[in-house]
């Protein structure tokens, strides 16, 4: 057996995620608490009893969905649970680059609260939107973005086999939207993101987080960790500030992600965090290898997964 680890980026967010778990495991409590005193964020106050509007602004979402992963990682670490290899999609990313140690669990959080500030207050004026199409190819998608007039959308996010989120203006998106359904898309919706992520838009937030990368330290990395900008596992020679700072800035390539980790050996895929969207992605992957898909979201499923004799070594 040879497991992966999948973390959630934006999106998977909602009220009350990780209450159970905030309530059951003095772990996941002890999380929450380090990630309030680094950032002054009560993050369990504003996850468990906040306003939607509120969690889902960027700056928070982001701060919220990283902490609840980190919480779940402290469990499962508890219990030798552990990843030879991990992804995440987008801010995911994070999460994993802290569970490998690339980046210290202090500097990761006090990054990804930058992050998000970032994401959200250094986007040009106007009404942006991401939506993802299901049903068609990346060639398709390209198409369907090409023959938008009414403004700016590219693909973004190129999640699993016929799942291809697109990004930009408010208007240009919905017109992809009708231009996909006449091509033949099976299904076109619109994502819970408030900014054209993983685009040129947002190259004010990519310089100036380029220039918090360059205070942080990075380490050997004590397991894998494949990243989004091509798919492929980090190397030794990689620049890992200037990879995340593109990172903002260009589509994340989680497909091609997913296949490397096959590739790898893994078998046993664990998703951690808000959701099951990652799960649902490495189902539709074409391939023979038989896999064992898991995801940890709440008590109950936590349980599972620690019941579940899993063999890590």
């Amino acid at each position: 057996m040879k497991i992966g680890f999948l973390f959630p980026g934006q999106g998977s967010q909602s009220i009350g995620m990780g209450k159970d778990l905030y309530e059951n495991y003095e772990e996941v409590r002890e999380v929450y608490q380090k990630v309030k005193e680094l950032t002054g964020i009560d993050v369990a106050e504003m996850t468990f009893n906040g306003k939607e509007e509120i969690l889902n602004e960027t700056k928070n979402t982001q701060l919220a969905i990283l902490t609840m992963s980190l919480a779940i990682l402290a469990v499962l670490k508890q219990h030798d649970i552990q990843a030879e290899v991990s992804a995440g999609l987008s801010l995911g990313e994070y999460s994993a680059l802290i569970n490998s140690q690339a980046i210290s669990f202090e500097e990761g959080v006090k990054l990804v609260q930058k992050r998000g500030e970032y994401m959200q207050e250094l986007v040009p004026e106007g009404e942006w939107l991401m939506a993802a199409i299901m049903g068609m190819s990346e060639e398709q998608v390209q198409e369907v973005c090409q023959k938008v007039t009414n403004g700016f959308v590219v693909p973004a996010n190129f999640n699993t086999i016929g799942q291809i989120a697109i990004s930009g203006e408010k208007e240009a998106v919905e017109q992809a939207e009708v231009i996909a359904k006449e091509l033949g898309a099976k299904k076109v919706r619109v994502l819970k993101t408030a900014g054209p992520f993983h685009t040129e838009k947002l190259t004010k937030a990519s310089e100036a987080l380029r220039k918090e990368l360059v205070n942080i330290t990075i380490h050997d990395f004590e397991s894998a960790v494949v990243k989004n900008l091509d798919g492929a596992v980090y190397s030794k020679e990689d620049d890992v500030r200037d990879i995340l700072a593109k990172h903002i800035v260009s589509p994340v390539k989680f497909s091609k992600s997913l296949v490397t980790m096959l590739d790898q050996g893994v078998d046993t895929f664990i998703e951690i965090g808000p959701g099951r969207t990652l799960s649902g992605f490495v189902k539709r992957l074409d391939t023979d290898k038989e896999v064992t898909i898991l995801n940890v979201n709440n008590v109950e499923t936590l349980e599972k997964v620690l019941d579940g004799d899993i063999d890590c070594r």
